[in-house]
């Protein structure tokens, strides 16, 4: 059955196609036969002029390698992803401590508002939104329930949470709320781990580095460089806020158990792993075990990531987690999880098998491609809507060596993977689905349909350069679906699963925005179809375990998946 909402929508999004893209395929690019394009960058063409700036002068600083963050979503409601940028810019030592940046040449974070014509305005100054900090990553969420998506930046230094107004203003409310968390936070995830329809917040933390922590290192070349995480041995634990439904937030991280491990914290990730309908956090760790915080319901939190086979690699080795992603990539109902890691290290990926993962790395193809690169923002997309996730990972060194692909010598180009049945990856040629090969330092990835023709796009963020606006022009593609689940207050369902019948098979996507690396995604859930027309018995379980059955939904087009307007 489908409701009015999702009819009414579905018209809108076939309305609203071709801002940027629904063109043929001759006006993709010139690309060699056998080769074609699956991304064009418009970044400048859409009007996005942000320069990323990390700071950098003469002495090598930890955090200026590992910036800058990324969100799409859309702040107005008017149905199209807007875009927000997190800056570096310089970091001030006066005294030694945690300080904040100073003013930098590009003018600290940028908010992009999408005119629906495939440009962009820099709406910055007018919104307010331009946080200071030394920015590292972002994340987007309703944490008050009033229908409009609230942006946390996180930062070396003090973090901060900006409230959306509803009339394209936000407000700097993290003293009130409580949520600065001092230190190096990096990605942040906002979950209702309690199920009581509030947004709780997760911030992954780096290092206790300071200052004085610094250390003289040199790359391979014998070079001053970037030091590694394990020059300093300063792990940090990870904070946990309640969100007390009042506009307050509680630090819960000491009774909630996730003082109970430290680490190095990049990726964050939140999901439903174990399928006892408690959400869980899964955390990616540079050089430390990863964990996965198992919701024991209470309140309480318990790390088997040990236990499950998700601390440390096949070797019983801990990587250089960085980025993160977890999917059902199997169809067999549970969430795979993977994180990509330094370069002479391969992604992780450990499928889901109930009660523990296996590391399947070798046996879906990711093993030998990915080892070369260093590997951050990630995320598996169905981008050519045959039905199957593909893996996109943007790449980038945090060391130099002999070997250039530019003239910065920590750039490197992405990778692009196309996904098969199996599941199994192949590396797509031209190398990261551009004609022209695109190599930078690249930290965070955002995913997600910018012009709404169906088609999932990538902003990438540049260390010290311009950001990539990858605009999906891969051709043929498939027939698709795409979804926002919203709840009783109008906000985006993080955590809601959504099952689909899709042909023979049955196809689960979850209600996420917090993954990659210092990302925030579109939360809207989009399914290839491949050849099918229809998606049939599509099925929402909300976080509190309710169910609600919305019917058949036909292909190419939005749909909004409405609590309350399906069959319980």
């Amino acid at each position: 059955m489908r409701s009015g909402g999702v009819v009414a929508t579905l018209a809108f999004a076939l309305i609203a196609c071709g801002s940027m893209g629904c063109r043929r395929s001759d006006e993709a690019g010139a690309a060699p036969p056998g080769r074609a394009a699956w991304f064009e960058e418009i970044a400048a063409r859409a009007g996005i002029r942000f320069v990323h700036a990390s700071g950098h002068k003469t002495k090598h600083l930890l955090p200026e390698i590992m910036g800058g963050g990324v969100a799409l979503f859309d702040m107005d409601n008017d149905g199209f992803l807007d875009l927000y940028l997190v800056q570096s810019g310089a970091l001030s030592f006066e005294r030694d401590d945690v300080g904040r940046s100073s003013a930098d040449p590009s003018g600290g974070n940028r908010l992009y508002h999408n005119r629906g014509d495939g440009t962009f305005e820099d709406v910055t100054v007018p919104s307010g939104a331009g946080a200071g900090g030394y920015g590292m990553g972002v994340t987007a969420g309703d944490f008050d329930n009033d229908g409009f998506t609230d942006l946390y930046v996180t930062n070396f230094g003090h973090n901060v949470l900006l409230r959306n107004d509803g009339h394209s203003r936000f407000v700097d409310v993290t003293a009130k709320a409580g949520v600065a968390s001092a230190g190096w936070s990096t990605s942040a995830a906002f979950v209702d781990y309690d199920g009581d329809g509030a947004l709780d917040l997760f911030v992954a933390h780096y290092l206790n580095w300071r200052p004085s922590a610094e250390v003289e290192c040199f790359s391979l070349t014998g070079v001053p460089d970037y030091c590694s995480p394990a020059s300093y041995d300063l792990p940090s634990a990870a904070t946990l806020y309640h969100n007390n439904g009042n506009g307050t937030f509680t630090d819960v991280s000491a009774q909630a158990g996730i003082l109970a491990a430290v680490g190095n914290g990049l990726g964050v990730i939140a999901g439903d792993f174990d399928g006892d309908g408690r959400v869980d956090i899964f955390v990616a760790n540079d050089r430390t075990p990863n964990q996965l915080w198992a919701n024991q319901g209470g309140g309480r939190f318990q790390d088997v990531a040990l236990t499950t086979g998700t601390a440390v690699d096949q070797d019983g080795a801990p990587k250089s987690g960085m980025g993160v992603d977890a999917a059902d990539v199997d169809d067999d109902g549970d969430l795979d999880l993977l994180i990509v890691n330094l370069d002479g290290e391969s992604d992780s990926f450990f499928r889901n098998r109930g009660r523990f993962f296996s590391d399947d790395t070798s046996q879906v193809g990711l093993r030998t491609s990915s080892r070369p690169f260093t590997r951050f923002g990630t995320a598996f997309v169905d981008f050519d809507n045959d039905g199957y996730l593909d893996l996109y990972e943007a790449n980038g060194r945090v060391g130099m060596q002999s070997e250039r692909y530019s003239s910065d010598p920590y750039a490197e180009p992405s990778l692009l993977f196309r996904g098969f049945a199996g599941p199994r990856f192949e590396e797509v040629r031209p190398r990261g689905g551009t004609t022209q090969l695109l190599a930078a330092t690249s930290r965070g990835a955002a995913f997600g349909d910018i012009d709404n023709d169906g088609g999932v796009d990538i902003v990438v963020v540049n260390r010290d350069g311009g950001p990539y606006l990858l605009h999906n022009v891969v051709k043929p593609r498939g027939h698709w679906i795409m979804l926002r689940v919203l709840d009783e207050h109008g906000r985006d369902a993080l955590g809601a699963q959504v099952t689909l019948k899709v042909g023979p098979r049955t196809i689960r996507r979850d209600v996420r925005a917090a993954y990659s690396y210092l990302a925030s995604n579109d939360p809207r859930v989009h399914v290839g179809l491949g050849q099918e027309t229809a998606a049939r018995d599509v099925t929402v379980r909300w976080p509190d375990g309710a169910r609600e059955s919305f019917g058949e939904l036909h292909a190419d087009g939005i749909g909004i998946l409405r609590r309350g307007a399906g069959k319980r």
